[in-house]
């Protein structure tokens, strides 16, 4: 049942993003926002599809903290889910993306319109001055900026690889930032097939406000995402122990 639930869920997963990809085409002539509307859109339908097809529930906790304005999300990265979910909070926002989404055929224009800032990972020091001056340039708009500090999905309960670029961003810019927690490789893994019944929680944490060193900031940031990411595990766990096989193991 559970492989059964999943290849409908993925059939009809990929159908309604193809299918709104096509259809939503004029909406480019209105720019970002008519891009946002498509994803809210897209968002609102997994969120429908996950629940009448996989039993998944999700659960967006404390998003009463979400500050207005300019502001770097940070999160937790272990599924594709979060990447466009957590936007349905947000009004104009970009994401600090691998360039080589924008090659993707109609998705990737999808994203040159939407104005995201796609980096070639290997560029080293010169993609990170192009991401803090189109991050300067985003907030003084009073847009919002998602990263994932990791720089790439993560296995649930894998170690923490932090990356320097959320410091560097939050240093330069000035800019609150808002930590996020997640459980979702847990229901949704990185490059499985199967999605796992169960209730998803998307954790928004306290702001980190401006005025610390890129260092004190690092910490706080890290101690911030991985208490709260492994305190929504631990609790999901203890309601789907059958989960365990999905942990890292070292």
């Amino acid at each position: 049942m559970l492989f059964l639930r999943s290849a409908l869920f993925n059939l009809a997963f990929y159908i309604m993003l193809i299918g709104l990809m096509i259809i939503g085409l004029p909406m480019v002539l209105k720019g970002r926002q008519g891009i946002f509307l498509l994803l809210r859109l897209w968002a609102k339908g997994t969120i429908f599809l996950l629940k009448h097809i996989c039993n998944i529930n999700m659960e967006f906790r404390h998003a009463e903290r979400i500050p207005k304005g300019a502001l770097l999300i940070a999160s937790k990265h272990q599924s594709f889910l979060e990447t466009f979910t957590m936007p349905l909070f947000f009004e104009d926002f970009t994401f600090v993306l691998k360039r080589q989404l924008e090659y993707i055929p109609i998705f990737g224009w999808y994203l040159r319109v939407a104005e995201q800032i796609a980096i070639d990972r290997g560029d080293g020091k010169s993609a990170m001055r192009q991401v803090i001056g189109k991050a300067t340039k985003a907030f003084a708009e009073g847009r919002q900026m998602f990263i994932f500090p990791e720089g790439t999905r993560r296995p649930v309960g894998a170690p923490p690889a932090y990356k320097p670029g959320a410091s560097l961003i939050y240093a330069r810019t000035g800019v609150r930032c808002l930590p996020v927690a997640i459980n979702t490789g847990l229901f949704w893994p990185r490059r499985k097939f199967l999605r796992y019944p169960g209730t998803v929680v998307i954790e928004f944490l306290p702001a980190i406000e401006p005025g610390l060193d890129s260092a004190a900031f690092g910490k706080a940031l890290q101690e911030a995402i991985e208490t709260g990411s492994n305190a929504l595990t631990q609790e999901a766990l203890a309601r789907n122990p059958d989960r365990a096989h999905l942990l890292h193991i070292s």
